[in-house]
């Protein structure tokens, strides 16, 4: 069983792949090529399915950081000896630039150590289990490293020191002051020779790969608002979380990270939602120049498309290239972090319905349009179809956004992105060349409109309820000034929010999604980042800036060492759960710190 807390890991990317390294230098999860293969090293999720740990061989202490711009990490170890450094990184293409941030990623690790001064002794263990630990490989030793055979991958390790090899490969070194060696694993498809990296090779990948990453923030990371550091941070790893031959971009990078400690809540997130990437784009209009949204949407409509005849609704989620089946299975040889079972890959949301969808997309679009110039005839035929479809659809019940497993419901929120997406479309009807459609969109939106203000309020519950004839509580309804259905001042919604700051927060002071309702799964789950991230940006809509920023703050402190979020966070605790690091946490921190400024500058 794999115990080692959520918030010891450090995200590597080279935006097509994740690797998650410790605080003591173990690669516990790498899965290569991309994001959705199956795991190489996965000791996240079981003690048995593979890791790669640097470390020293005695007693030290750590701290660790990402170089400036970037996510390439260091972790500086102190012993009694001397100081030694372990810089990790999952490389880009040689000369990657800006845009091209991760296109010719070679699938290549680098773990380069430097000592510092004194001398260290350091130990090696590379244990390689290849599609979620179930191969134990064939490592046959080459000259300078070693080869691993086993499943459909080739695995090259560049060892420049000796070792010995059993079901994995050990070794020691010692490190002087000012001594450098560098480790590569690569891997190639089955039947291919991968060439072991030379020392040169790897300090001029590594070298590379930071000015790949110090170039795409250069060009793209100008916001200077409150909290600009975590700003930008975020949108670094939101860039990491996003894979670069398509743009579509993963909710996490990580499977069935629990929602509560030994729970059955336990998700595969490696998978393109259209509601996160469309929420990912947003965010970064704010954190980052979103110069790939084009490219986005026309890829979104390349995958979406559908014969009509044959599709009454779009789905929810893709693979990352665009797969639609993504069928869920489970893995019982895994036992899961913290024996959090079953263990899953593929997600079955992809066959439900969430109306909520068309919204998030065309939000995007009116907030990225001046990015979208150049949308090709299908793109804007698909994005003005979106529209059609919620304002066709949206009287129907739905999973809504927290998918849940019991039966579909009349989710207010859902109601409310039906409401935004013919809004914006209403707004983009002439870059769409969808004029003739605006009087229908208009006549949808304001029936939703009604329907919303009649039947989504709940007396009882003095706030807008989760559902049509609900009166429990939701956090999502939170969204409703920030999508500008209602001014946050106006009297109902003032009264919402405070329903949620009095009645669904936690003694942690972080907000629930909701409490007391049946979603066809048994369990708890901890409090939700995203969820408070999106009642301190209703303060500061509604004009309290202070206390959105005490709100923020107890968010924002949730993070990791190196500014990492999760999705939840243990009420008692306070660990971090769920799928690491979480784009739906890190969006809600963005947008949050912008209307917080927003609020500020303008002195409301």
């Amino acid at each position: 069983m794999s115990d080692r807390p959520i918030a010891d890991y450090a995200l590597l990317s080279d935006c097509q792949t994740a690797a998650l390294v410790s605080r003591d230098g173990s690669v516990d999860w790498l899965c290569l090529p991309h994001f959705d293969s199956r795991s190489l090293l996965g000791r996240l999720l079981g003690p048995d399915a593979g890791h790669w740990s640097i470390r020293p061989a005695g007693p030290y202490t750590s701290r660790r950081e990402y170089l400036d711009r970037t996510l390439v990490l260091r972790t500086e170890f102190r012993t009694a000896d001397g100081l030694v450094t372990v810089t990790d990184a999952l490389a880009s293409g040689l000369n990657d630039r800006g845009h091209d941030l991760g296109r010719r990623a070679p699938h290549l690790l680098l773990r380069v150590l430097e000592c510092v001064e004194g001398e260290v002794d350091v130990d090696i263990e590379f244990a390689p289990r290849p599609e979620y630990g179930v191969v134990r490989p064939l490592l046959i030793a080459q000259e300078g490293g070693l080869h691993c055979h086993g499943g459909p991958d080739t695995l090259g390790l560049c060892w420049p020191v000796p070792l010995e090899i059993t079901d994995m490969a050990r070794g020691r070194c010692r490190l002087r002051g000012g001594e450098t060696v560098g480790f590569a694993l690569q891997q190639v498809p089955a039947g291919s020779g991968p060439v072991l990296s030379s020392q040169e090779d790897i300090l001029v990948h590594l070298r590379d790969t930071v000015r790949s990453w110090r170039s795409w923030s250069e060009l793209h990371q100008s916001y200077e608002g409150p909290w600009a550091e975590l700003v930008h941070h975020s949108g670094r790893v939101l860039q990491g979380l996003t894979f670069q031959p398509t743009g579509a971009i993963v909710a996490a990078p990580t499977t069935s990270l629990p929602e509560s400690v030994g729970g059955v809540r336990n998700w595969d997130y490696r998978f393109a939602w259209v509601r996160d990437a469309s929420f990912t784009l947003d965010a970064l209009w704010v954190a980052a120049c979103p110069d790939e949204a084009e490219a986005f949407f026309q890829w979104m409509a390349q995958v979406a498309a559908s014969d009509p005849r044959h599709c009454s609704s779009m789905q929810i989620m893709f693979g990352i290239r665009g797969e639609r089946d993504l069928s869920e299975r489970e893995l019982p040889h895994l036992p899961g972090w913290r024996g959090s079972r079953p263990v899953r890959v593929g997600n079955g949301a992809w066959q439900q319905s969430q109306l909520d969808v068309y919204g998030e997309l065309l939000s995007a679009a009116h907030r990225l349009h001046q990015y979208l110039g150049g949308l090709d005839a299908p793109t804007k035929a698909f994005l003005a179809g979106c529209a059609d479809a919620a304002a066709t659809h949206w009287k129907s019940p739905d999973q809504g956004i927290w998918e849940v497993r019991s039966g579909p419901r009349h989710f207010v929120y859902s109601k409310l992105m039906c409401w935004v997406a013919v809004d914006r479309a209403i707004r983009l009807a002439d870059e769409l060349d969808a004029g003739e459609r605006v009087g229908d969109w208009c006549r949808a939106r304001e029936e939703i409109r009604a329907a919303i203000e009649q039947h989504g309020w709940s007396d009882k519950a003095g706030a807008f309820a989760q559902a049509f004839g609900s009166d429990v509580l939701d956090a999502s309804v939170l969204t409703m000034p920030i999508v500008g259905f209602v001014a946050a001042d106006a009297p109902r919604m003032r009264a919402t929010i405070d329903a949620v700051r009095e009645r669904l927060t936690g003694p942690d002071g972080l907000v629930y999604r909701y409490l007391a309702t049946d979603d066809g799964l048994p369990g708890d789950e901890g409090t939700f980042l995203l969820c408070t991230f999106w009642l301190a940006h209703a303060l500061a809509l509604a004009g309290e800036p202070e206390a959105a920023r005490d709100v923020f703050e107890r968010a924002a402190g949730c993070a990791n060492d190196v500014g990492l979020l999760a999705e939840e966070v243990d009420p008692v605790g306070g660990e971090l759960l769920g799928n690491f690091p979480q784009a739906f946490s890190h969006i809600g921190l963005v947008n949050a710190a912008w209307a917080i400024g927003q609020a500020t500058s303008s002195g409301r």
